[in-house]
């Protein structure tokens, strides 16, 4: 058996099938990532990736995360997953601008 990511990186899609693995290996954390990819709240940016949380905008950056449960808990959070996901799948949103000038603009 390949590895989930591998086998995403092929395929360009989350199936039904695939849906169940990351639900069944990764629990609710994997549920809420696919909620995310499904809402379209994973956007690439030209310097990061963000997700949209329940609060808040998430930055992640290689393997961390700016949410709590990364910051305090020290664990892989599922804004990280989703991002795993959107990058073996292509399924972001990309938005061409960089965040650092989106957060700018907004202040």
């Amino acid at each position: 058996m390949t590895d989930l990511f591998t086998r995403l990186s092929c395929k360009k899609e989350i199936d039904l099938a695939t849906r169940e693995e990351i639900g069944f290996t990764y629990g609710t954390r994997g549920i809420k990532a696919l909620v995310a990819l499904d809402e379209e709240r994973v956007k690439k940016y030209l310097d990061f990736f963000v997700v949209q949380g329940a609060t808040s905008e998430y930055i992640i950056d290689e393997e961390f995360c700016t949410c709590g449960d990364f910051l305090y808990r020290g664990r892989g959070c599922w804004h990280l997953l989703a991002v795993r996901l959107a990058r073996a799948t292509g399924l972001f949103k990309p938005v061409d601008l960089w965040y650092q000038d989106k957060w700018r603009r907004e202040r």
